[in-house]
């Protein structure tokens, strides 16, 4: 044991050794590297708080285009299936409008006994105001009534013989 008490040396000065042998060539005096990295965590969240903002923006405004695409689809398929009952085409734009909201537009075309229902509406929220992004959707059917492919007397859609 004192053989090796004369080679190893004490662990003060290694750690004294240590802290003078640095990346930076400072030397020996202990040098406090928190003092010079104080605020770096707030300037790095300055600048990645704007793009993650950005980010989030899109990703909510992404939502809200889904979730109308699927609000104008379902109206669509409702008034199709409500033209192909036999409503007229102002029951069918009421029934369009209850599900996807007061801001849709429906169009309805009969067809050689098929009817078409186009629903379109514009995209809400900040970013869906401030972009022109309308979505469209469209359904079709067949005439479920007996004999006709339209409704007599309905308003816009002229008569037209059914497949039979």
């Amino acid at each position: 044991m004192t053989r090796w008490a004369g080679v190893l040396p004490s662990w003060k000065p290694l750690e004294a050794a240590t802290r003078s042998v640095g990346c930076h060539n400072r030397g020996p005096e202990a040098v406090d590297e928190t003092a010079n990295a104080r605020g770096t965590v707030t300037a790095e969240f300055a600048v990645a708080l704007p793009a993650v903002l950005a980010l989030l923006a899109m990703l909510l405004a992404g939502a809200a285009a889904g979730m109308t695409q699927l609000r104008i689809e379902e109206g669509a398929r409702a008034g199709a299936r409500a033209m192909a009952r036999g409503d007229d085409p102002a029951a069918v734009e009421r029934t369009v409008r209850t599900l996807v909201g007061g801001s849709a537009t429906a169009s309805v075309a009969a067809d050689g006994g098929w009817f078409n229902v186009t629903v379109t509406d514009r995209v809400s929220g900040l970013l869906g105001s401030s972009i022109p992004w309308t979505l469209t959707a469209r359904a079709s059917t067949l005439s479920e009534t007996a004999g006709t492919g339209g409704t007599s007397g309905s308003a816009g859609l002229p008569a037209s013989k059914g497949r039979g």
